[in-house]
């Protein structure tokens, strides 16, 4: 052969030899691009679930914090939220799991992206019972409220009538005026609650007592609730007194022997021997021959 064939042979297996190099380069160089792809295709997924995660977290987040402030009210309202409390707080226990796991795979954000739906659905529908049972029990608290007020007002009613109706029944011929009475626990500090009350303090005016009235006199101070029972007392004054309509029976709590004068001003001090409940009562002061003068006051 040649030395002309054999440059011309080898010059094609050289060709030959840079063809097959170039397809399996062409080949490589695509198989890589595709894997690049690939990559990049899984890192996107990836980043999107974790946004995803993220942002579910956040709604997780502010859920959280609307169930507690419903929860707070609905302790104010007296509620019962034992069971969804133990529910949230388990909840509560999965997402914090959930935001710590920092992993990348996108199976295992798919499964907890999976989860934290499930218990955001939970949650909104927790959140949905309690702002309806919250509204079911305002509105109860402001129907009892407005019974409660109403009672009140006749209970006040029905002191005040028993006021006037021993006033109108029992009268002396002489009255007391500047009626006052307050209500005083420890320390001579005014108060209007039932669970603080521990002294009364009952003082009044006798301005133009009739000559005929004037001098030794004993006084009798009776404490009734708003139904005329006197309120409890360990040594109980049983006491007739007789009043321009006639003879009165009567309990007092306490007596005081006193000398009349034309114009003078007294008081009583009385200590509670029980705690007097909330409500209505009525303070009255009599002398042998009648009522001097009446007030009703209200413990809260």
């Amino acid at each position: 052969m040649s030395t002309t064939g054999n440059s011309r042979i080898y010059a094609i297996i050289v060709t030959l030899l840079l063809l097959a190099s170039a397809a399996i380069g062409w080949v490589f160089w695509n198989k890589n691009q595709e894997y690049r792809n690939s990559l990049r295709q899984q890192e996107m997924r990836i980043d999107s679930l974790i946004q995803v995660k993220l942002q579910l977290e956040q709604e997780l987040d502010n859920l959280s914090q609307d169930y507690s402030a419903l929860r707070t009210e609905n302790e104010s309202l007296q509620g019962q939220i034992a069971q969804s409390a133990t529910i949230i707080e388990q909840k509560e226990v999965v997402i914090k799991q959930i935001k710590s796991d920092a992993s990348r795979e996108i199976k295992a954000l798919e499964t907890q992206i999976e989860e934290l739906r499930k218990i955001r659905t939970e949650y909104e529908t927790i959140i949905a019972l309690l702002r309806e049972e919250n509204r079911q029990l305002r509105e109860e608290n402001q129907r009892l409220t407005e019974e409660n007020t109403q009672l009140q007002e006749r209970v006040e009613d029905m002191a005040k009538q028993l006021e006037e109706q021993i006033r109108k029944t029992q009268s002396a011929q002489f009255r007391a005026t500047s009626f006052r009475v307050e209500v005083v626990r420890r320390a001579d500090k005014l108060v209007a609650r039932a669970r603080q009350a521990r002294e009364l303090l009952i003082s009044f005016d006798l301005v133009d007592v009739p000559s005929a009235f004037q001098g030794p006199q004993k006084l009798y101070l009776v404490i009734t609730d708003d139904r005329g029972k006197p309120i409890p007392s360990a040594n109980p004054i049983q006491v007739t007194v007789y009043a321009p309509t006639g003879p009165v029976e009567l309990q007092a709590q306490q007596s005081k022997q006193v000398v009349l004068e034309t114009t003078q001003r007294l008081s009583f001090s009385y200590r509670l021997e029980e705690r007097l409940k909330a409500g209505s009562y009525v303070v009255a002061i009599y002398c042998d021959k009648g009522l001097l003068g009446a007030s009703s006051f209200r413990l809260r």
